[in-house]
């Protein structure tokens, strides 16, 4: 470590860091000690922003401590950034993947900063006033069918993912993820897993799906001001992305914009913001620009619900661990059965 300055954060030796590009990617740092921080917001894998005082980077690698084998993939994270940079779809370029766990203690890959801001809450969007947040919800739902409309083949990823059975074994997947990251009770769980099993829809073509697509995922340039066409400069946390059904993106989007209700959560939807389109609007949209059925919706939405009950119980478990770096977890585990009863409202309801 550099005697003139403070060690990184958790997770990030910067020494270690600044050797490795400076062999791997000659010339891209300027002289003098890197710097860097958590971007605090996320609750999975781990993402820093470093700078050497002239260039601006993020380093993603995954969780501190024992994490599921295949949860926190950096090499798929960067290969489907990789491809999609070329397409409409906005993404970070991508500078180097790092798999040699002796750099920083696990796989980690750099990518070129992007500036916007990801709106996590309503009152963060509160000062850009109605008709720019609903233009910046609908623009969201207009990136996500320009990533469905993506040919995986043409931009090589063909074999990122295995279509058929997607949705059976994406069930499969979070029963058992659930399974190895729990350590309480949970009422209602196994009731709404098993009602999503029996009701299967039959999914569409497949499609390069986000897999946890929302406001929070993307970054906005507000920077034009009051009356500025704002626009999406970056979608960004592509760890759960694969080929599989568009609709789960979809059922996860409209999850989020439903109000959660509930006090000083620290998982929160920007649903209640003034001028945010409701559910219906977004999936009327998404059906009228893409084309799809979308007539199955309510069994998507729920399965966003039971999707992130699982990862937040993830969470909550690593939490108790020790295992968790930043603000909030403490509070992610009360979360938990509200998102089993939503599940359950939902797909009855559907």
């Amino acid at each position: 470590m550099s005697p003139d300055r403070p060690p990184g954060p958790p997770g990030l030796d910067l020494d270690r860091l600044r050797a490795h590009l400076d062999r791997e990617r000659p010339g891209l740092l300027a002289a003098g000690p890197l710097t860097g921080r958590l971007i605090e917001g996320g609750r999975s894998n781990l993402t820093y922003a470093v700078s050497d005082g002239t260039g601006h980077w993020v380093v993603r690698r995954p969780p501190l401590g024992h994490v599921l084998a295949t949860a926190h993939d950096m090499k798929r994270e960067h290969r489907v950034i990789s491809a999609l940079h070329p397409t409409a779809v906005p993404v970070p370029r991508t500078v180097l993947l790092c798999e040699d766990d002796e750099v920083l203690g696990a796989p980690f890959y750099v990518m070129e900063f992007v500036a916007g801001t990801p709106y996590r809450t309503a009152a963060q969007l509160a000062p850009l006033g109605p008709e720019r947040t609903r233009a910046a919800v609908l623009g969201l739902v207009d990136t996500l069918v320009d990533l469905h409309a993506v040919d995986p083949a043409a931009v090589g990823l063909g074999d990122f993912g295995r279509p058929e059975g997607f949705l059976d074994r994406q069930l499969r997947r979070w029963g058992k993820q659930l399974a190895a990251s729990r350590g309480r009770d949970l009422p209602g769980v196994e009731e709404l897993h098993a009602a999503l099993g029996r009701a299967l829809p039959p999914s569409p073509a497949p499609t390069v799906v986000h897999g946890d697509y929302r406001l929070d995922n993307v970054l906005l340039d507000t920077s034009g001001g009051t009356g500025s066409a704002d626009h999406i400069t970056a979608v960004l946390d592509w760890e759960m992305s694969t080929l599989g059904d568009p609709l789960t993106d979809l059922g996860l989007l409209v999850m989020y914009s439903v109000e959660l209700e509930v006090p000083e959560s620290p998982v929160s939807t920007t649903a209640s913001a003034a001028g945010h389109p409701d559910p219906a609007e977004l999936i009327e949209r998404y059906a009228a620009r893409s084309g799809r059925d979308v007539s199955a919706v309510s069994w998507y939405t729920a399965f966003a619900w039971f999707k992130l009950a699982v990862i937040l119980e993830g969470i909550h478990y690593r939490y108790t661990l020790g295992q968790t770096v930043g603000a909030g977890f403490d509070r992610i585990g009360d979360l938990v059965p509200v998102f089993i009863e939503r599940g359950l409202t939902t797909l009855n309801e559907g």
